[in-house]
């Protein structure tokens, strides 16, 4: 059963926005859980996260024709917190370390929200 934090964070996802849980001086953390970590404080409060990331790490997981290929990706996330997730729209093969990526808001074959990021546009 899931405790609120993760379900608040997933009706927001529903929602469109990509939030993350915060301290009470704004200090946002990942994932999220009815406490603050370090501090044990209850009192968390929910921030707009702003989509922007840099990949810390990622790894292929190479798969069987006809299957594609996937990746998964550790990014640090503009606020600080760093998050599982994956990078789409390259190949998995050429996500970098370092890369900036953006956000979005997929939904899974059940219609669950969850986050995925796409390399930023070159300037």
């Amino acid at each position: 059963m899931p405790v609120q934090p993760d379900l608040d964070y997933h009706a927001h996802l529903a929602e469109g926005r990509f939030m993350l849980p915060a301290d009470s001086d704004g200090v946002p953390f990942y994932p999220p859980r009815a406490v603050v970590p370090g501090t044990a404080a209850d009192t968390v409060r929910w921030i707009r996260a702003s989509g922007r990331g840099t990949v810390y790490s990622s790894t292929t997981v190479y798969k069987r024709a006809p299957e594609p290929s996937y990746n998964v990706a550790l990014v640090d996330l503009a606020e600080g917190p760093r998050m599982m997730s994956r990078i789409e729209g390259i190949d998995p093969a050429d996500v970098r370390i370092g890369m900036a990526v953006t956000a979005h808001i997929r939904k899974n074959e059940a219609g669950e929200p969850f986050i995925v990021f796409e390399p930023e546009a070159s300037a």
